[in-house]
């Protein structure tokens, strides 16, 4: 089969190579699984970096979520195990942790809707305890990770404000349902959450991105406000003030949600069940601006690490347009 693998640490499009190599063979409590599609996340990029929190022993295939194909036809989520990512045509998974697919979205949307909608769902009600009527602030709003909390804080209710970078990803951000769009390229992010929160600040911080966001997002966090802090795509990882957290009365909260796997799978599974009945109402879709060939899959995961990509690049490792 073919799959995209990794001998040495660098840049996705100069470190990712496209192999022939044997098919995986599971293991106990594993099931073999056909990709239909694997969705790109800025995870994929650390770790053909040496980055990752997961350092897979080399030669190691990217690729940590997938929609796959069971033997018997079903559609599932899964989360291959590395060093068998997701960037290649058969995979290993574990069977207790696979997920049914949604019949509302297609193989490119369903494999967009797992880490990246999990994330959100506990990053916004788990940690941060959003209410209906409270105010949102999502940074990268039109990226693949902050689209899916922009559609779920909607769901819940908020009133979202999204942050963005330039006039492309501020017409995308409107589209998905912002109540408002900042450019940061352009705009104050402080002046324009006090001015449209009438001085209060943001309910609730989404932050993927770290450095100067965050240092942003604590200007205009609001009286008991959280600042949900997802991940670093800056690369800049903040230094909290707590004599500041202290004096302005916030809370500042972690996600790693890969834990909840070990620690809660039980929540991960009540989770999925809630994100099959919004996708069945419409309410969220993932954003897939690009349906990659499996040829293109490293030219996708560095536009991911270059930050240029819009939600979701997918790549199709059977070449179909599902």
């Amino acid at each position: 089969m073919q799959a995209w693998r990794v001998h040495r640490n660098g840049e996705p499009s100069e470190v990712m190579e496209l192999e022939e190599t044997d098919r995986p063979t599971p293991g106990d409590g594993q099931v073999l699984l056909k990709v239909l599609a694997a969705d790109i996340n800025f995870p994929d990029a650390l770790l053909c970096r040496g980055q990752y929190q997961v350092r897979p022993p080399l030669p190691f295939t990217p690729g940590v979520e997938i929609c796959g194909e069971t033997q018997d036809g079903r559609r599932v989520l899964a989360t291959p195990a590395l060093p068998g990512g997701g960037f290649a045509e058969y995979v290993v998974a574990d069977e207790a942790a696979l997920l049914p697919v949604p019949d509302a979205l297609d193989d490119a949307e369903a494999a967009a809707l797992h880490i990246g909608y999990q994330t959100g769902w506990f990053g916004l009600h788990r940690r941060a305890r959003l209410q209906p009527g409270e105010t949102l602030l999502v940074h990268a709003a039109a990226g693949g990770v902050g689209s899916a909390a922009v559609q779920l804080g909607k769901a819940a209710g908020a009133t979202v404000i999204g942050v963005v970078g330039g006039p492309e990803k501020a017409a995308i951000a409107r589209d998905l349902g912002c109540d408002l769009v900042i450019d940061r390229r352009s705009e104050d992010i402080v002046a324009a959450v006090k001015e449209a929160t009438g001085g209060r600040g943001a309910d609730v911080v989404y932050d993927p991105v770290g450095g100067d966001a965050y240092a942003k997002s604590v200007k205009c966090i609001a009286f008991e406000g959280r600042v949900v802090v997802v991940g670093f795509a800056s690369g800049a990882i903040p230094t909290p003030g707590l004599n500041h957290a202290l004096v302005k009365n916030y809370s500042i909260v972690g996600l790693h949600w890969g834990l909840y796997n070990t620690k809660d799978p039980a929540a991960v599974r009540a989770c999925h069940h809630e994100l099959t009945g919004l996708a069945a109402q419409g309410v969220v879709k993932p954003l897939v601006s690009e349906r990659l060939p499996m040829a293109d899959a490293a030219r996708g995961v560095q536009r991911v690490a270059d930050g240029t990509s819009t939600g979701r690049i997918v790549v199709l490792p059977a070449g179909g347009t599902r």
